[in-house]
């Protein structure tokens, strides 16, 4: 039996998988089908590992949440992975790290299916290493956009045709079943979540070719006003840009003067930084970006503390 692929994909694509083909026998694999049609019975994830918690009486029982720039993956972790749940116990979180898993879906009423991740391997990894997962997650993602795009535009969409696109046999099987269990498939919604994603990416990412054409300039040649526009325009994004990771600096630094052991509270935060000067708008948006990037998290609700 060959070893199942382990997709890159991100939480906020994953999470909305209603969509399960179950093995027939006891050694058939199973799969969740999202939305773009990944056939998911393995993945490769990477993010910021933001807590991890016993739900068992004798601790062979462990979930745990992993973040990256579309949502959240939830983790579950036991007896039957001992050398992997030793290791995610006694991660110190918040981490960056990467898991190689087992898609597992749970359905507590007919209609309603709930997916999570069982953890294979589990390490802990850079901040670098995280910056190139989105890198490779954006570019797969962008490929299984394009793939169903193709695939909406035939009278009847088969995985023979998409074979003879260039397209692999397993997202030519999972795109036909996404095509046909899903009422409605919102294309732009992962167009933006890419997009979202490259953000968090240093200055030095690359770019994602567009998914639609450019249009070609007809004139090339600006006039003088229109590059003195230009110029004040971009200029001012730079400002904005600039004074934004400022903000972030100083919400920043108040965290780690006012933190304790547990982490300081919201409107403590809140109200040290509006007395360095900062409006309520700016510092919330601070909080929150900081959050993504993995530098501050909640270990508790209403409560921050540095990473």
């Amino acid at each position: 039996m060959k070893r199942e692929t382990a997709w890159r994909i991100f939480a906020g694509e994953f999470n909305d998988s209603t969509v399960e083909i179950k093995g027939q026998g006891e050694m058939s694999p199973s799969y969740v089908v999202t939305p773009l049609g990944a056939k998911v019975n393995r993945v490769f994830i990477i993010g910021v590992l933001t807590d991890v918690e016993k739900i068992s009486e004798e601790g062979e029982l462990l979930r745990a949440h992993l973040s990256d720039p579309t949502g959240v993956f939830t983790i579950y972790s036991g007896q039957y992975q001992k050398d992997v749940t030793d290791t995610l116990s006694k991660i110190e979180v918040p981490a960056f790290v990467a898991v190689v898993g087992k898609a597992r879906t749970y359905s507590p009423e007919e209609g309603t299916i709930y997916v999570s991740v069982r953890p294979e391997k589990i390490m802990e990894v850079s901040a670098d290493i995280r910056d190139k997962w989105i890198l490779e997650t954006s570019k797969n993602t962008k490929d299984r956009i394009e793939a169903i795009l193709e695939a909406m535009k035939m009278d009847q969409s088969n995985t023979q045709e998409l074979k003879k696109l260039g397209y692999s046999i397993e997202l030519s099987e999972g795109i036909v079943e996404a095509l046909k269990s899903y009422v409605k498939i919102d294309v732009n919604k992962y167009v933006r979540l890419i997009y979202e994603s490259l953000q968090y990416l240093k200055p030095r990412r690359e770019a994602l070719p567009d998914l639609e054409e450019t249009p070609k300039k007809e004139n090339f040649v600006k006039k003088e006003k229109e590059l003195v526009i230009e110029k004040e325009v971009k200029n001012k994004e730079v400002e904005k840009k600039d004074n934004f990771e400022e903000t972030e600096k100083i919400v920043l630094e108040v965290i780690k003067k006012v933190e304790g052991e547990d982490g300081a509270p919201w409107d403590i935060i809140t109200e040290k930084c509006e007395k360095a000067g900062l409006d309520k708008d700016s510092i919330e948006e601070a909080l929150n970006s900081l959050m993504d990037k993995g530098l501050i998290y909640e270990p508790v609700l209403g409560t921050l503390k540095s990473t």
